[in-house]
């Protein structure tokens, strides 16, 4: 057997078994940063974009992102989701937003895959939503800040 879990004895991808685990409660924490110009990160903080809330719509898509990862990811196990927590703050030093996602589940497998996947389209629909006066934009730092399972 193959020492990669996705791969199988003829080095094929595969969806790794998790039948015998146990259903534990799994929370995983996310983070992106998105760099702009200073206007364009005073327009969003205004409200002032054509396309409307960006920071709310960011969020939304995050959250709804997070719920599709098995459909994007294709070794990724559909997971049924208790909590997903988007957030957009705002980092003048940047200057611009750092966004981080909790995500939790009671399933056999974490989910780091729908955090980070959280964090990314919300940074993605950031950069959409004001690309128009700021095609600059910077989609940077994702990774995985935490992850953890608790028996239950």
């Amino acid at each position: 057997m193959s020492p990669l879990t996705h791969l199988d004895d003829q080095g094929q991808a595969r969806m790794v078994d998790i039948s015998q685990k146990t259903v534990t409660l799994r929370r995983a924490i996310a983070m992106a940063e998105i760099t702009m110009d200073l206007p364009t990160l005073d327009a969003i903080q205004a409200g002032n974009l054509p396309k409307g809330d960006v920071l709310g719509v960011a969020r939304l898509a995050g959250i709804m992102a997070a719920k599709q990862t098995a459909h994007l990811i294709p070794l990724c196990h559909p997971l049924p989701l208790l909590g997903i927590d988007v957030r957009i703050l705002l980092d003048e030093n940047i200057p611009g937003y750092r966004i981080e996602s909790e995500v939790k589940t009671k399933a056999e497998t974490g989910v780091e895959m729908e955090a980070l996947t959280a964090v990314t389209v919300a940074a993605l629909t950031l950069y959409d939503m004001a690309k128009a006066v700021d095609s600059k934009m910077v989609i940077s730092q994702v990774k995985l800040l935490h992850k953890s399972k608790t028996e239950i």
